[in-house]
C-alpha cells in the first residue's frame, strides 16, 4: 500500500515559477523545493535574476535563474527549450509574475490597462502555451496560476487588475478543460491580503485599510508567506490529479464572508 505521503512529494519534478525573484513567488518556489523538486524561475532583469539566485542559495536552494519577459513570445519559447536542455522537461508551472496599477478607470490609459492585461494574463497564456507540448509527450504536468480575490471581487482603482485576474479565472478553466484529458491539471491559487514588505506600512493597528482587512477577514489577521506554501505544494503533487479548473482561495474566508453589521 503506498504511502500517502509521498503524493505529497515533487522528487524528480522541474518546476518553473514566473517572476520568482522574490516576494509570494519565492515563497511558492521555496515551498515547491523543500517538496523535493528543482527550481527554474525567470524575472525580466538580469539584476533581480541575480538577486533571486543569490536568495535561494541562502535559503539552500539551487536555483537557477533565467532573463525573459513573460509578456515576449519567442523569448519564453526559447527559455523552456533551453530549461529542457539545461535542466529538463518542464513538470509544474506556476505563472506568478504580474503587476498592478492603482489608478480610477476614468483616468487610466488604455496603454496602463493594456499592460497589465499583458503581463498578468497574456503572460500566462504564453508561458502555459511554451510547455503544454512537452508535459503531453512526458505523460502530464501541472500548471498553477496565481489569481487573486479580483479574479471574483471589485474594488476602486484596480479594473485592468480585476479585469485580468478574472480572465486568469477563466483560462485557468479552459486550459483545464481542453488538456485535461492528456493528465494536465491547471488550477489556479488565489491569495488573500499577505503579509509582504511592500504592505508594512499599512499593517499597523489603526491604520484604515488595515482595520478594514482584519474586519473583513474570518481569520482576523493578514495571511502569511507561509499560508501559501501548503495549498502550493498540493496543486503541483500527484495528490491533486482529480482536481482540475479549480481555484483555490488561500483569504482567511474574506471571499465567504459578508463582514460584520456597522
Amino acid at each position: 500500500m503506498s504511502n500517502l505521503m509521498d503524493k505529497f512529494s515533487l522528487n524528480g519534478k522541474v518546476a518553473l515559477v514566473t517572476g520568482a525573484s522574490y516576494g509570494i513567488g519565492f515563497s511558492i518556489a521555496e515551498a515547491l523545493a523543500e517538496a523535493g523538486a528543482t527550481i527554474v524561475f525567470n524575472d525580466v532583469k538580469e539584476e533581480f535574476v541575480q538577486k533571486g539566485i543569490a536568495a535561494y542559495k541562502e535559503a539552500g536552494i539551487e536555483a537557477r535563474g533565467y532573463v525573459c519577459d513573460v509578456t515576449d513570445e519567442p523569448g519564453i519559447q526559447e527559455m523552456v527549450k533551453k530549461i529542457e536542455e539545461e535542466v529538463g522537461v518542464v513538470d509544474i508551472v506556476v505563472n506568478n509574475a504580474g503587476i498592478i496599477k492603482r489608478i480610477p478607470m476614468i483616468e487610466m490609459s488604455a496603454a496602463d490597462f493594456r499592460q497589465v492585461i499583458d503581463i498578468d494574463l497574456t503572460g500566462p497564456f504564453i508561458v502555459s502555451k511554451a510547455v503544454i507540448p512537452s508535459m503531453i509527450k512526458k505523460g502530464g504536468g501541472k500548471i498553477i496560476n496565481i489569481c487573486s480575490m479580483m479574479s471574483e471581487l471589485g474594488r476602486e482603482t484596480v479594473s485592468s487588475y480585476a479585469a485580468a485576474k478574472g480572465g486568469l479565472k477563466m483560462l485557468t478553466k479552459n486550459i483545464a478543460s481542453e488538456y485535461g484529458s492528456f493528465n494536465i491539471q491547471c488550477n489556479g491559487l488565489g491569495p488573500g491580503y499577505i503579509e509582504t514588505p511592500q504592505t508594512a506600512p499599512i499593517r499597523v493597528d489603526g491604520h484604515p485599510f488595515n482595520d478594514f482587512i482584519i474586519a473583513k477577514t474570518p481569520a482576523a489577521r493578514w495571511g502569511t508567506p507561509e499560508d501559501l506554501k501548503g495549498p502550493a505544494v498540493f496543486l503541483a503533487s500527484e495528490a491533486s490529479d482529480f482536481v482540475n479548473g479549480h481555484v483555490l482561495y488561500v483569504d482567511g474566508g474574506i471571499l465567504a464572508y459578508i463582514g460584520k453589521q456597522p
